[in-house]
């Protein structure tokens, strides 16, 4: 039984097993997530905007006024999580909402003055680290790179489709 276990053994290890990993799209986008993420803690650092509070300011500036539905829109986060996002961005001063005109039940979203220096002063951190992200990829073939992502995320950048901005009220 011992001979057969270490022929088995030896066997194995002159095989070469391809790894399945390196071959898995999922667990190669999440650890090119987790690069991502630990780059720009590392950029913006602990304290500063999450990536998707950057996310969120970075779109509501870009289509300021829009509704939190178009903002669903524009940046991929689902309903609850953008509302409760945006209620929080809110109690700590970086936007402000109030209902539009045209649609009582709706909420058009601002960035206020904080939000605008947060913003301002995230942005460049943001930069560096989005450089530092794409590096390893050869710069002849980065644009192919990011219309695969863009692809590949179902294009949830979707800004040509957000709407003008309602009216608010005075």
């Amino acid at each position: 039984m011992a001979k057969t276990k270490t022929a088995v053994r030896k066997a194995v290890k002159k095989q070469t097993i391809k790894p399945v990993l390196t071959d898995s799209p999922g667990h190669l986008l999440r650890r090119a997530e987790q690069r991502a993420s630990n780059i720009y803690t590392q950029e913006v650092g602990a304290s500063g905007l999450t990536p998707r509070q950057y996310v969120v300011l970075t779109a509501v500036a870009a289509y300021e006024g829009q509704t939190q539905t178009d903002l669903v829109t524009a940046t991929g986060i689902d309903r609850s999580t953008l509302a409760d996002m945006i209620a929080r961005m809110i109690a700590s001063g970086l936007l402000d909402r109030e209902r539009t005109e045209g649609d009582q039940r709706a909420n058009s979203v601002t960035l206020t003055s904080a939000g605008k220096r947060q913003l301002a002063a995230t942005a460049a951190k943001v930069r560096n680290a989005e450089k530092r992200v794409i590096a390893p990829v050869p710069a002849s073939k980065r644009a192919v790179l990011l219309d695969c992502l863009r692809a590949l995320g179902g294009r949830l950048d979707s800004a040509n489709t957000v709407k003008p901005a309602a009216k608010r009220r005075k």
